[in-house]
């Protein structure tokens, strides 16, 4: 008799715990408030670009491509020069693109003919102060005169911490708003918080712009306008 009292003991134990787990009460879960709201709130800031990244290339065209890659190695070192005595650091000087390839001109009467060889080297330059570009733009274009190509701008922000912050606040208090809302409307009002993700991380998109020389001689100006910065959350709150 106690044998079997023994046996019924242990299958009412393995039927507690199968019925804890078909459940499938997680221990987070378990803890989480019956009574919730789940809200997803927005915020956004407006930020002017502090810096500058711009893309100058030089480029020569000569009959032999030994010729043609001297004179793009001299211009790119006038280019450098110029960069460094306009405070640019070395570590925000880097080497893009590096080429020697020929030159073909087409007529119907003669087909392709090689017209000489063309040198390139292009460079990815960040200007820090971005009220120094217009001047530092025109520099380089006059170190290299005729073998300079601009070939596009990027304003960025590079101080965009202060910015996170408020857009992250914007986003919580937008979130808070709306749930507050609805326990108003449920009649009830909001616990504490027992949730909180980022959906997507603070970016920032910049259009990239093309920059010429005025034929005045003029220092050109980079307008940097101002780009939105936006945070997007989902909080969950109890209600009491």
């Amino acid at each position: 008799m106690r044998k079997n009292r023994k046996i019924i003991a242990i299958a009412l134990a393995l039927v507690s715990v199968l019925s804890v787990g078909a459940l499938g009460i997680a221990p987070a879960q378990a803890n989480e408030p019956a009574r919730h709201v789940t809200v997803t709130g927005v915020g956004s800031v407006s930020v002017v670009p502090d810096a500058v990244r711009f893309y100058p290339s030089v480029t020569a065209l000569a009959s032999k491509s030994a010729e043609a890659l001297a004179t793009a190695s001299r211009t790119a070192t006038a280019v450098r020069n110029v960069l460094k005595a306009e405070g640019i650091a070395a570590k925000d000087i880097k080497s893009s693109n590096l080429s020697v390839y020929p030159e073909y001109n087409y007529t119907q009467d003669k087909g392709s003919e090689i017209i000489g060889y063309r040198a390139t080297q292009s460079f990815n330059v960040v200007i820090r102060k971005a009220e120094n570009a217009g001047r530092i733009v025109e520099a380089v274009v006059n170190a290299g005169n005729e073998n300079v190509q601009i070939n596009g701008i990027v304003p960025f922000v590079t101080k965009g911490s202060a910015a996170m912050e408020d857009a992250r606040a914007a986003a919580v208090a937008d979130a808070k708003s709306r749930a507050a809302s609805y326990a108003k409307l449920l009649g009830t009002s909001l616990g504490k918080v027992v949730y909180l993700q980022e959906n997507s991380a603070p970016s920032y998109n910049f259009p990239m712009l093309g920059v010429a020389k005025a034929e005045d001689g003029s220092t050109p100006i980079i307008d940097l306008g101002e780009e939105e910065l936006s945070v997007s959350i989902t909080v969950r709150w109890a209600l009491n």
